[in-house]
């Protein structure tokens, strides 16, 4: 019989409001805000510039997209280190679609394109299918709403 294991997560997120006053108005303050995690770097974020934000700040739509992409790279490797494919680069070109209707929103995809090179002797076929069991064990995929495909090309190192 399995245990279930609990992992716990703490942030603390801050808005001042401080570069342009208060919420007067929809177009009147700022949506750059900090999200600080204990003993890491402090990331500076915003809204997207459709909804008002700082184009030069990450927002929660790219970290919802980093978050499925690095959960889909770390699971990966994982697999491919437990069954014997040796993976010597791996870079993803994600995309997502999110549509909103008034105040409210939803992502309804996201596709990973992952480009994985293996090292002369692993198993080609194998690292294609690991790409579905790792899908299988995100953790990220695993708690969103929402399709999350992947179509990975896999390519052998010349040597």
């Amino acid at each position: 019989m399995m245990r279930t294991k609990q992992h716990h997560y703490a942030l603390r997120t801050v808005w001042s409001g401080a570069t342009a006053g208060a919420t007067r108005d929809y177009r009147s303050y700022s949506r750059e805000h900090a999200i600080e995690v204990e003993g890491k770097a402090v990331l500076r974020a915003s809204a997207d510039p459709s909804f008002g934000g700082d184009a030069g700040l990450h927002n929660p739509e790219d970290m919802l997209m980093a978050a499925l992409s690095g959960c889909h790279l770390l699971s990966y490797l994982a697999l491919c280190g437990l069954k014997g494919v040796e993976v010597v680069a791996y870079e993803d070109t994600a995309i997502g679609v999110m549509e909103n209707e008034g105040w409210s929103g939803r992502f309804t995809e996201v596709t990973l394109r992952p480009t994985v090179t293996i090292a002369k002797g692993s198993d080609v076929e194998l690292a294609t299918a690991l790409h579905e069991e790792a899908h299988g064990v995100c953790f990220i995929a695993n708690s969103v709403n929402f399709p999350v495909r992947h179509e990975p090309v896999i390519t052998v190192a010349a040597d």
